[in-house]
């Protein structure tokens, strides 16, 4: 059995008795210079903004640990049900504009700063951006708690503390080099690390079995090479409602600093190996898993998430309610961000079983009454996949409760279908085969008692395709939670002009109910209410133009149409499409087909994994037709193709509202959700996207008319597919032909021979699954609708304000209100004392 760990040889220090700190400015200013001046040992001759920006973290954190205190103390005195959301990524961006929105506190900091001769924006980009996520992913999850936290609802989130984060992008000659993103160089003051509460995992070895003085069969998972995990809270602030949520990232270290036998005998390299192997484990967010070395480390990952965080909850559990699990279920909920935390459903049922001795029935009853699962992707592909073989070397005893899950389920589904053995094999957590596969995505599925897509298409189409047997056999699992974003780092904080101008308007209720913003409406037609948000928006691109011209050296003109598309380099996101169309623009400018046009500058920014051939050629394409086109003093003004280097939260602040179009074109049934969509619809950019994950209910919301629309329906893609001939479509279309014999000339790479190959073959092949050659045609059409609408700026304002206040359903609040409802039923807690 765990003992929980016992501090009764400390004395009990009181610190309810401590006077609240001051949250005026002369306070913040006291403590700021207190930090600054002790603290970090720094004076008046320093000239390094890192310690004024640590110094005044430090000054917020305090105010931020007196409610974390406040808040814990209430969840643990009410015992209340709890969430936990476990998740390999957690993309918070910067930590500090962000508390002190949420505390409420700038007019005070920047009255304090001002007063020390500072900018608090100078001190803002001095923080790097927490490295801890790849994209869509781990940013929902950052928003996801930060609406916990704003809605009182007892959250916590579980992830890794990856030591490297998503690689920093450069571009050199056009191409993605990568190099090292150590966020963590100078340390991370708004983390507190917690080692008293490490965990122990284990890894290899092998499993004995005995039957026990009571008759029962028992298995002992032995002579395993184990790590501790130690967590690192950060705290997680509500909106200025007292609340202060956790965070626990985990960070993986030896059991032992090193082998002294190794030292003593002179062999300092080995004697450390082992701790440099356990740590390892988080150094890297997402290694490349293209080789066995690759996939031992993704899943040593992991599985080290999901023990760690189910032995701390656990832990928890019994040091306050003893060995006694028949309220577990009624008290926690388990939410699975994706597939790869699903192998926590056999880790808890080995912890309930082997550690805490209970049956399998009551451990698998417990199980599936608290794992529920969300899936965000609609490729097989990116679905995880263990092989068996891999299992058994680094989680024997996890590959046995999966081979009994998985005995057990098949006899469920062969007493749904007797006798149809293509029906087990298709539902079979385990994939036969030449290699036999573990299906974690199944695994997760049977599992877990809900099951949820993260769009209305998405969630349709993984009951119709990918997960359809499933749905046939527990249709009542299945629900859908459309994403969202939170408004207040995607509008107040981001776009603070445009922030103060609704709220002068309207009223702050939008700041923790969206829906409001459908007060702007009827200001769509109020000649000085859109002359005041042209003004906003015209700044807001300078600027984006000011940001980037830090790295990039180019003039843009700030009354071009500012297209944009940032998101992860991807194939089925189809930059590729994009470029065409910039290509056919610079074809007409060269053959003096401009009597009707409309200035653009096309912004393209996302990182390429650093093993996918394709996305890191899409990328040198744009860097290449780009350097044609800016380059061309014939194309001057009119057009502009710029690649910005090293996508980050931090950059899509800069970017969101500075976008006038906002670029959602993936192949139809092929994006699960995206959030890109929501951050700038958000901030009133319009789209022009397909029938895709939420751009869907994106065109619900906005209508028709205020949405540009174009290219193939899911089901007409799949139609398509039978039929498809792209060659046929190039000869059929005259400037689809032009565009093609451009790239296929080497017109953008003359001294690079055959380069660009390969995009070449992709495209015309009629196998190529993202038909982008299809839509063509219908993306050009609608382009000149956009140019079209463009012109008209009386029209497009009223197009961009209404796009804003047809954005209420796409918050996070109205997300996690739903998961809540639905599928966590949490009682939202009112944390007493420090409110705000």
């Amino acid at each position: 059995m765990l003992i929980r760990r016992s501090n009764k040889h400390l004395p009990k220090l009181n610190t309810a008795t401590l006077p609240d700190l001051g949250m005026d400015s002369k306070h913040l200013e006291a403590d700021f210079k207190r930090y600054y001046g002790h603290r970090l040992g720094r004076d008046e001759n320093c000239r390094t903004l890192n310690y004024a920006y640590q110094a005044l973290s430090l000054a917020i954190g305090d105010r931020l640990t007196e409610r974390w205190k406040t808040t814990y103390n209430t969840y643990k005195d009410q015992d209340c049900r709890k969430a936990y959301y476990l998740s390999m990524e957690f993309l918070m961006g910067r930590m500090l504009s962000n508390a002190m929105l949420n505390l409420g506190i700038n007019d005070a900091v920047e009255k304090a700063l001002y007063d020390l001769g500072l900018e608090l924006e100078e001190l803002v980009d001095c923080e790097p951006d927490a490295g801890l996520g790849n994209g869509g992913l781990g940013r929902l999850a950052a928003c996801f708690i930060d609406s916990c936290a704003t809605l009182g609802l007892p959250v916590n989130g579980y992830g890794l503390r990856y030591e490297y984060g998503m690689f920093s992008q450069d571009i050199v000659n056009g191409e993605q080099v990568e190099s090292p993103d150590h966020w963590l160089i100078n340390g991370n003051v708004w983390e507190i690390q917690r080692l008293e509460y490490k965990q122990r995992i284990k890894f290899g070895g092998h499993t004995e079995s005995h039957i026990d003085e009571n008759g029962r069969l028992r298995v002992a998972w032995v002579d395993t090479r184990d790590v501790y995990a130690v967590p690192f809270d950060t705290p997680i602030p509500g909106y200025q409602n007292g609340t202060v949520n956790t965070l626990r990232l985990w960070k993986a270290m030896a059991t032992d600093e090193f082998d002294l036998y190794e030292f003593n005998a002179g062999d300092y390299a080995e004697s450390v190996a082992e701790k440099n192997s356990a740590e390892n484990i988080t150094m890297v967010l997402y290694p490349n898993d293209a080789n066995e070395n690759g996939k031992a480390l993704r899943l040593r990952q992991q599985y080290l998430l999901a023990s760690a965080s189910l032995q701390d909850i656990i832990e928890t559990w019994v040091g306050r309610h003893g060995y006694d699990f028949a309220d577990f279920a009624n008290k926690h909920c388990f939410q699975l961000n994706d597939t790869h935390p699903s192998i926590a459903v056999a880790e808890l049922m080995r912890l309930l079983v082997d550690i805490y001795g209970l049956s399998w029935d009551k451990a698998w009853t417990i199980t599936r009454s608290t794992m529920a699962y969300t899936n965000h992707t609609l490729l097989p592909e990116a679905l995880e996949r263990w092989p068996v073989k891999l299992f058994k070397h680094l989680l024997p005893r996890l590959l046995e409760i999966i081979f009994e899950i998985n005995a057990r389920f098949l006899a469920e589904v062969s007493h749904r279908w007797p006798g149809d053995i293509d029906q087990l094999r298709r539902m079979s957590l385990i994939e036969e085969g030449q290699v036999q596969y573990v299906r974690m995505a199944y695994l997760a599925i049977v599992g877990s008692y809900s099951v949820n897509g993260v769009a209305q298409l998405h969630s349709e189409l993984l009951q119709k395709g990918l997960f359809r047997d499933f749905y046939a056999l527990w249709p009542h699992k299945f629900n859908n939670k459309t994403n969202g974003v939170t408004p207040r780092r995607w509008l107040a904080a981001c776009n603070p002009a445009l922030a103060e101008l609704i709220t002068g308007t309207i009223g702050n209720a939008w700041l923790t109910d969206l829906s409001q913003l459908q007060n702007l409406r009827p200001y769509a037609d109020d000649k000085a209410f859109c002359a005041h948000w042209r003004e906003i928006k015209q700044q807001a691109k300078q600027n984006l133009i000011d940001f980037k011209t830090q790295e990039l050296d180019i003039n843009l003109n700030v009354n071009a149409l500012f297209d944009v598309q940032v998101k992860r380099i991807h194939e089925y996101k189809r930059q590729l499409l994009n470029v065409l169309h910039v290509i056919h623009l610079y074809d007409r400018i060269k053959r003096g087909n401009t009597d009707v046009w409309t200035d653009r500058c096309v912004l393209i920014s996302g990182k390429a994994a650093p093993g996918y051939f394709m996305a890191k050629r899409i990328i040198k394409l744009i860097n290449n037709v780009g350097n044609i086109i800016n380059n061309d003093p014939e194309v001057g003004d009119k057009l502009k193709l710029i690649f910005l280097p090293n996508y980050r939260v931090s950059a899509m602040e800069k970017i969101c509202p500075g976008a006038d179009l906002s670029e959602q074109i993936s192949t139809a049934g092929k994006e699960a959700s995206g959030t890109g969509n929501m951050k700038f619809m958000m901030n009133g950019a319009l789209t022009i996207g397909t029938l895709d994950g939420a751009n869907i209910e994106i065109r619900e919301e906005v209508s028709a008319e205020n949405f540009f629309l174009f290219g193939l329906t899911e089901q007409e893609v799949e139609n398509r597919r039978q039929r498809y001939d792209p060659q046929a479509i190039i000869q059929q279309d005259m400037d689809l032909q032009r565009v093609i014999t451009l790239l296929e000339s080497g017109h953008f790479n003359r001294s690079e021979f055959g380069i660009f190959d390969p995009i070449i073959a992709a495209l015309k092949n009629p196998h190529d699954p993202w038909l982008t050659i299809a839509d063509f045609r219908s993306f050009v059409d609608a382009q000149k609708r956009v140019e079209a609408a463009y012109r008209d700026q009386e029209r497009w304002t009223k197009m961009s304000i209404l796009n804003c206040a047809a954005s209420g359903k796409f918050s996070t609040d109205r997300t996690i209100s739903e998961y809540n409802n639905e599928i966590w039923h949490l009682t939202p807690i009112n944390v007493a004392g420090n409110n705000g």
